[in-house]
């Protein structure tokens, strides 16, 4: 895939690709509950800061929730532990849009303290999303994430019906664009979005929307878990 689009140039004369690092909030996440507690990768957080990384996705999602659901720790001080051990890297956390890091909306005064503290305490890129798409949800925290200085990223969540098609998924992209965020990011949390699909997507978004980054999120966890089992039934065997 990589190839094709070196080849077509679909990024224009200033392509760059960078990567985005997720392993402490998404991997945590999805893989194992969340339930890595700081100590368990304080020893490589240093090595993480001279890898090169674009940004560190370490904070947002489940994480907050985790720490004091079930690991008795100060969500606030893991993120500031985090910014001290990686000075030289962008940190990255996951909003959901006006449900913050909870399961139901919060007031518009709340989103803004929420994120001014997020900022003030390390952050510089919030990847915000709405669950159904519906941007009314992320306005509150682009707006006072702009104000503070820091990076908000529109992001856009990838699914397979009807309705989710390319026109709709560009004029997304464009309404965001026209609400001040400074990249998209296409958000395939399902992990079914295969290489053909990113390939048309990205292209039909480019064409339209002139900002100079755009950050595609894609997992496969299931199919790492089958290869797993897959070997590990060889071995049994």
């Amino acid at each position: 895939m990589m190839s094709r689009l070196l080849k077509n140039n679909i990024w224009g004369d200033n392509l760059k690709v960078q990567f985005t690092e997720t392993i402490l909030r998404d991997a945590n996440q999805s893989l194992i509950a969340t339930r890595m507690s700081f100590s368990d990768f304080e020893p490589i957080l240093s090595e993480l800061d001279k890898a090169g990384y674009y940004s560190l996705e370490c904070w947002g999602g489940a994480t907050f929730d985790s720490c004091l659901r079930y690991l008795n720790e100060d969500p606030w001080e893991r993120l500031r532990k985090i910014r001290k051990a990686c000075p030289n890297t962008k940190l990255q956390m996951l909003l959901r849009g006006q449900n913050l890091l909870g399961y139901k909306h919060y007031p518009d005064d709340v989103v803004r303290a929420f994120i001014r503290k997020s900022v003030e305490n390390g952050i510089d890129i919030i990847r915000i999303f709405d669950a159904l798409n519906d941007l009314r949800n992320i306005e509150v925290a682009v707006d006072e994430t702009l104000k503070c200085g820091a990076h908000p990223s529109g992001t856009i969540c990838y699914t397979l019906s009807p309705i989710h098609s390319l026109e709709n998924y560009v004029k997304l992209a464009k309404d965001m664009e026209k609400m001040g965020v400074m990249s998209i990011c296409i958000k395939d949390m399902a992990g079914i979005m295969g290489p053909q699909e990113a390939y048309d997507l990205v292209k039909a978004i480019k064409a339209e929307v002139k900002l100079p980054l755009l950050f595609i999120h894609t997992q496969q966890q299931v199919s790492v878990r089958l290869l797993f089992r897959r070997r590990l039934k060889r071995v049994q065997m």
